[in-house]
């Protein structure tokens, strides 16, 4: 496998605490990877060693064939999750002089910058101070910064946070767009709404260990198909139809009751249902629904919150 980013055995301890407990996994190039866990399972822990921030007590990384990631950090972008811009400079002066950092000259990084601001909608503001910009205005600023130089390897730590619904899609297709034209993406992020709909593989942590590593579609699989019900039932009509492992309600605005029935493994949902109309059961709504990836992160951590 061509590999743009490799971790064997990496482990970080910080006194007797282990912050990151043996970890191996690889990201493909051109691919996007979701790098997903509840905060505190050691993501951005990985990260810094991955950027040659810190050292690793255990283990060997390698980055665009660098033991080092400082000798290619030319060739990675990163955006990380506490945000820090000169908020006097004005986008394209903060971009072109970060651009200047990662080897182009000041003239193509403001250039580039120009281009890439008017592209994500913020041509007029390339020339208003940063401070006098939105939280989501500033933080594509960020992320253009990042990206300005046309890196191999992106890594963005968190970068959904803060941003409204309309900004975290425009994200989305910044991250798909990066990736298309050949950039390997690693995003760190504990929504899994995100990774579900953007990511080629998956790694999940818990408690600074990996429980997965594999696409979307394999990680859904260790979670279990539901039975979704509503009408005048009570939960243990529910939880007495067949193949049921157990049942999760909630009451809706209108006061009605939905039931959430988990499906044991290899168990039909129609033969569920068709036992329930075979029992009368008052049943106004029913739907078949296949588990999302929080369903899967939960089933494997034995029940951590992503959220």
């Amino acid at each position: 496998m061509d590999a743009a980013l490799e971790l064997t055995g990496v482990t970080k301890r910080y006194g007797a605490f282990t912050a990151v407990d043996d970890l191996s996994f690889a990201a493909r190039r051109g691919k996007i990877l979701g790098f997903l866990g509840p905060n505190g399972a050691g993501k951005t822990s990985t990260i810094r060693m991955v950027l040659g921030l810190v050292e690793p007590t255990a283990g060997t990384i390698n980055v665009l064939g660098a033991s080092d990631a400082r000798a290619v950090r030319e060739r990675i972008g990163f955006l990380p999750e506490e945000r820090g811009l000169y908020r006097r400079m004005t986008p394209i002066d903060a971009i072109g002089f970060l651009g200047s950092l990662k080897g182009l000259s000041t003239g193509e990084a403001r250039r580039r910058a120009a281009v890439l601001l008017e592209a994500q909608g913020l041509g007029d503001a390339a020339r208003r101070q940063i401070r006098h910009l939105s939280k989501g205005m500033a933080q594509k600023v960020q992320l253009i910064s990042a990206i300005v130089h046309e890196p191999e390897l992106v890594i963005l730590d968190e970068p959904f946070s803060g941003l409204d619904p309309v900004n975290q899609q425009a994200l989305e297709a910044v991250i798909r767009g990066l990736a298309a034209n050949g950039a390997t993406v690693i995003f760190s992020t504990h929504v899994m709404q995100h990774a579900e709909r953007l990511c080629d593989h998956v790694v999940l942590l818990a408690r600074g260990r990996k429980v997965f590593d594999g696409s979307v579609a394999q990680a859904r699989g260790h979670a279990p198909r539901s039975l979704v019900l509503e009408g005048g039932l009570d939960e243990a009509a529910v939880a007495a139809l067949p193949g049921v492992a157990g049942v999760h309600s909630e009451t809706l605005d209108d006061g009605a009751i939905r039931y959430t029935a988990a499906l044991g493994k290899g168990a039909a949902g129609q033969d569920a249902l068709r036992e329930a109309f075979a029992r009368n059961l008052d049943i106004v709504r029913f739907e078949m629904r296949e588990p999302s990836l929080h369903d899967a992160f939960i089933a494997l951590t034995g029940g951590e919150d992503s959220q």
